[in-house]
């Protein structure tokens, strides 16, 4: 067999898990935001601590008792501040972590969302995933869990799933520290923009439908400057989304973007 060659390894993921420095709390002077998404019991918080070198720094959302976790890493002479997003199943704010997931995507505008699946529910998380791809195309999926889905005998084909999705798809099992590598070069290129993702888009409905869309996010961008994603907060209008309703009809959308937390001291339970 032929001997790899030693400069080969310079070029390998495993090889940049070196330049990794857990920032714990340490959160100043980031130069990139990082939001961790994922249903319940993903093993979202391990890729967290793995990341972070720490047990959660929590707080509560604003205006709210759902709790938010944030930490810190540097990566090749980049520092990101990740934010822990409440373990929700959809965005379609029928609860408060919903909604705080689905504001702080839409309206936070990170740099790159980290979505964690569970290799052994594919089916059950990709609605998650789907949501989170019509408002972001700056996204990376972590197939977490695989040691469990090799226990199973389930076969998780990641570049299939990349290719389908349009987005890096990397699979790990976290807590054994496997896939963080590559999960960290991953994000790096999507956050610095040397992988340009084109994630896949549901498409479809009536011309009407359509047309009522294009014109209400006309609206929207007329009557709000500056917002982001203004097709997919027409669509939840037209699906009824009361809370985005209330903030349209109140003028206070804007006002959406600019929530900060208020941080207290104290551990969270993994999610």
């Amino acid at each position: 067999m032929p001997k790899t060659p030693i400069n080969a390894c310079a070029h390998c993921p495993a090889h940049h898990a070196g330049n990794l420095t857990r920032l714990g709390i340490s959160m100043t002077d980031f130069d990139f935001v990082v939001a961790l998404a994922g249903n319940p019991n993903t093993g979202k918080s391990t890729v967290f601590n793995r990341l972070t070198g720490m047990r959660q720094h929590t707080g509560n959302w604003p205006g709210k008792t759902v709790t938010r976790a944030e930490g810190g890493f540097a990566y090749k002479n980049a520092r990101f501040k990740l934010v822990d997003l409440p373990g929700t199943y959809s965005l379609l704010s029928t609860s408060a972590d919903e909604e705080v997931a689905r504001n702080f995507i839409l309206f936070g505008r990170p740099d790159v969302t980290i979505i964690v699946m569970d290799a052994t529910r594919i089916e059950r998380n990709l609605n998650l995933v789907l949501q989170v791809l019509e408002i972001t195309d700056r996204a990376v999926v972590c197939v977490n869990l695989m040691d469990e889905a090799r226990r199973h005998q389930i076969i998780i084909d990641d570049r299939a799933l990349a290719r389908d999705l349009g987005v890096p798809v990397v699979a790990a099992s976290a807590r054994r520290g496997l896939g963080i590598p590559e999960l960290l070069e991953a994000v790096h290129q999507v956050a610095t923009g040397t992988v340009s993702c084109k994630p896949y888009r549901l498409t479809g409905g009536s011309p009407k439908l359509q047309q009522a869309v294009r014109r209400l996010t006309e609206d929207l961008v007329r009557e709000f400057p500056g917002l982001p994603n203004a097709r997919w907060v027409a669509l939840r209008l037209l699906e009824g989304d009361q809370q985005i309703i209330d903030a349209v009809r109140s003028g206070s959308l804007n006002a959406l973007m600019n929530n900060e937390p208020v941080m207290t001291n104290s551990i969270s339970k993994e999610s």
